[in-house]
């Protein structure tokens, strides 16, 4: 039987290790800024075109690469990081594995300017699909600079199956936002098709923090620190009342390492129990510090999962701290059974200076002047009436007073005596029905079920609907059929409502202004971080404008299409969501029958917006058998 088992040529290797390393153009900027940030550098910019398909550059001005590192850089597992294989359990770097830069290679035309501080020329080097084209000398600044174009080039498929710009966008900005906290102390510029998107001072980490996510997060923040010999943490958990549905502002840093941790996030989760809805997720940008030699950071391509140890230690450590926090700062109820509230101070008298309090003393009062006559005690105290007594009668005149006892009247004419039996008829009506049912004009009864559901009759037994799919049905045709024909209705609001959100959030809805706008909204201003509006839909509270939008970014940075009617759909989806009646809310009978009238008037009443049955049928067979 012959051979059948042969090494993979180097090239087939590296795309394959590319498989894991390189996943999408975010993970090429991963792993440049984190090497960068080995490299001691202390300005780093990123530079992208068509969210990193087209190119991927960072330049830093860090220590550089002699000639020979540059070209052995590329090389398979070959690295400055770790010498033996003890060496992975005392990392204080980024990168370790050496296999990074050779994978990018692998899928990209990749070009390398570098140079060293004692250096008086550098090195520029070419490599396409692993291949070295050129290598020759160079003159550039001191640090490194690295561009990565065409990603996927040699490998078509995988390039198939990268999302829009828009969506890939976000996760580069994602992987950007986890470097630049991790290292406040290091310069950031970021730059997208030649616009400025980050520009990031070196600062501290509230700072940065603010930087990133905008001016109005600061105000957001609570501070978290504890040390103790295993552990030491630090950072900022959001208040409860500005908790999102979306877990966008989630962050663990380990030894200034990003992480993905679900048991973590249940301990700072159990801390905040009993201060948020169910329905909302905390938001915190946590720095954890431990021993090198307690953690295992290799059991996971991507170098996001981190095997620690003692985790119940961490947990609880991490569980206390944070619920410390919320306290100490106030936003945590303290009781205190043995705390004696009289010693309060009034806020209003915390400023006031402090006055001897005066003494009156009566000398000439005598509580035995009085005599006690008949068995009756006088009292020297005497009750006042009040002067304002006749306020309870204004409006009562004499006609009034008539007017009630010949009502009066008419109630004794209506008793009647018979066979010695005395009887009277009562005015209201003595009903034997076991449910208050309302009725509308047409006949039609419905009921409301759990604030749920609506329970309207039909000919051979029931209908039961779905309250809350049955308004995003409408909701989503309607203003489908508005971002289509272009002429839906705005409410123009008294005082324009003026919102906060980060700059990546504001770009996401630039894009879809012009179809926000058709759905009735009217946007009088959008700066970097701030976006006016003067009008709404008619459709939509001022009240929601906020939570609608915030959703809208969410939805948008998951599954934005690029144009065309899959974006006008999700849209309408995304919007219709937001507005429409949420479960529990109590509906009266002309609002049943005005959502089932306009459900049945929809072209497709039977599926809301996501595919879910809407109503379901009960009929009297069905109920026949439950009692058989």
């Amino acid at each position: 039987m012959a051979d059948i088992i042969q090494l993979l040529p180097d090239h087939v290797a590296n795309q394959i290790a590319a498989g894991e390393v390189v996943q999408r153009p975010a993970s090429v900027v991963k792993e440049l800024l984190e090497n960068a940030i080995d490299a001691k550098a202390t300005n780093i910019t990123l530079v992208v075109k068509d969210a990193g398909k087209t190119l991927v550059q960072v330049t830093d001005d860090g220590v550089g690469m002699s000639v020979t590192d540059a070209r052995l850089s590329f090389e398979r597992h070959a690295t400055s990081k770790i010498k033996t294989a003890e060496d992975l359990f005392d990392l204080h770097t980024k990168g370790f594995r050496g296999e990074a830069l050779a994978s990018i290679a692998a899928i990209a035309h990749v070009e390398l300017k570098t140079k060293t501080e004692n250096s008086e020329i550098g090195t520029h080097l070419t490599i396409e699909g692993s291949k070295v084209t050129s290598q020759e000398p160079a003159v550039v600044p001191k640090g490194t600079t690295i561009s990565v174009k065409n990603l996927f080039y040699n490998i078509p498929a995988r390039r198939n199956f990268l999302k829009s710009n828009t969506v890939e966008m976000r996760h580069i900005i994602d992987e950007f936002h986890r470097v630049a906290m991790a290292h406040p102390s290091v310069s950031f510029q970021m730059l997208h098709n030649g616009s400025d998107v980050f520009n990031l001072p070196a600062t501290n980490s509230r700072q940065r923090i603010v930087n990133i996510f905008g001016s109005k997060t600061n105000e957001k923040l609570v501070p978290v620190g504890e040390e103790t010999e295993i552990l030491k943490i630090n950072g900022f958990v959001i208040k409860p009342e500005y908790s999102k549905k979306s877990r966008g502002e989630q962050f663990f840093f380990v030894n200034d390492r990003f992480i993905k941790s679900p048991y973590l996030h249940h301990a700072v989760s159990s801390a905040f129990e009993g201060l948020m809805k169910n329905d909302v997720h905390p938001g915190y940008f946590l720095f954890l510090e431990v021993d090198p030699h307690s953690i295992d950071i290799n059991i996971h391509p991507t170098k996001t999962e981190i095997k620690f140890d003692d985790e119940h230690a961490i947990y609880a450590m991490l569980r206390a701290t944070v619920k410390h926090s919320l306290g100490q700062f106030n936003i945590a109820p303290v009781l205190d059974f043995e705390r004696d509230k009289g010693f309060d101070t009034p806020y209003e008298y915390s400023k006031k200076t402090p006055t001897a309090p005066s003494i009156d003393v009566d000398k000439d009062f005598n509580p035995f002047k009085e005599k006690a006559k008949q068995g009756n005690i006088k009292f020297p105290f005497k009750r006042e009436q009040p002067n304002s007594w006749e306020s309870l009668y204004v409006g009562l005149n004499d006609d009034t007073r008539q007017a009630n006892f010949d009502a009066a009247q008419q109630v004794d004419n209506h008793t009647a005596k018979g066979d010695g039996v005395e009887m009277q008829f009562e005015s209201e009506e003595v009903t034997g029905s076991l449910f208050s049912t309302e009725e509308t004009d047409t006949g039609q009864v419905t009921f409301q079920l759990q604030n749920k559901y609506i329970v309207s009759p039909i000919k051979n037994g029931m209908m039961v609907i779905h309250q809350n799919l049955a308004h995003q049905r409408v909701l989503y045709e309607e203003l489908l059929k508005n971002i289509t024909i272009k002429e839906a209705i705005s409410q123009q609001l008294l005082f324009p409502l003026q919102l906060h959100f980060t700059k990546p959030d504001v770009e996401i809805i630039k894009k879809v202004r012009e179809q926000l706008e058709h759905t009735g909204f009217i946007f009088s201003e959008l700066k970097d971080e701030t976006i006016e509006i003067s009008g709404i839909p008619v459709l939509i509270l001022e009240s929601h404008v906020v939570n609608l939008l915030n959703q809208l970014v969410h939805d948008i940075k998951e599954e934005m299409p690029d144009t065309g009617f899959s974006q006008n759909d999700m849209l309408a989806k995304s919007m219709a969501a937001s507005m429409a009646i949420k479960t529990g809310v109590s509906l009266s009978s002309e609002e049943r029958e005005h959502l089932i009238n306009q459900l049945f008037a929809c072209k497709e009443p039977t599926v809301s917006p996501t595919n879910k049955p809407v109503f379901t049928t009960l009929d009297v067979g069905d109920l026949d058998k439950k009692f058989v």
